[in-house]
């Protein structure tokens, strides 16, 4: 069964998806890659790991949180899984290239897989996908749209104040 709520943050509306125990998806609503609310699902704000996730996002918004300690369940090959992983271990306003990322996982050739994988990663800002830049420092793909990424780095570099312009 997944359950999921739509969440209202700095950045437009979120959908969490989640299975009884654990995080499966954060989407922005409209997203490139935005799955939609299949007929199935049941909406259930009160579920612990939405509220959860939930609570811990909003603290991240306003400052309060740099990691996230959630338990997460995103459906996706063993190589992006493994790309996700690696994601999870970039620290709080740390930046990587995909070339970092491929040599970092261990696959120093599979740039443009690794890539891809950032890409389909289904647990947007908890999953750091947002971390990822170009080689030469340009901020390149997201699905959640450039200026998004944009803000979220912003809010972990503390450069300027918060907001989506």
């Amino acid at each position: 069964m997944t359950f999921f709520t739509i969440h209202q943050s700095p950045l437009g509306e979120i959908l969490f998806t989640a299975n009884e125990t654990a995080l499966t998806g954060l989407h922005f609503v409209g997203e490139k890659y935005y799955p939609g609310i299949a007929p199935d699902w049941r909406r259930n704000d009160d579920l612990a790991v939405i509220r959860s996730a939930t609570r811990q996002l909003d603290e991240y918004f306003v400052g309060k949180r740099q990691s996230f300690d959630l338990q997460l369940a995103p459906a996706g090959t063993e190589f992006q899984r493994h790309v996700w992983q690696g994601l999870r271990a970039l620290r709080f306003g740390e930046t990587v290239s995909y070339a970092q990322l491929a040599q970092w996982i261990g696959n120093p050739s599979a740039v443009r897989a690794v890539g891809a994988a950032n890409g389909r990663n289904p647990i947007s800002i908890v999953v750091p996908c947002h971390r990822v830049i170009g080689a030469n420092g340009a901020l390149t793909g997201y699905a959640g749209g450039l200026e998004r990424k944009e803000a979220l780095l912003r809010l972990e570099s503390r450069v300027e104040a918060f907001c989506l312009t």
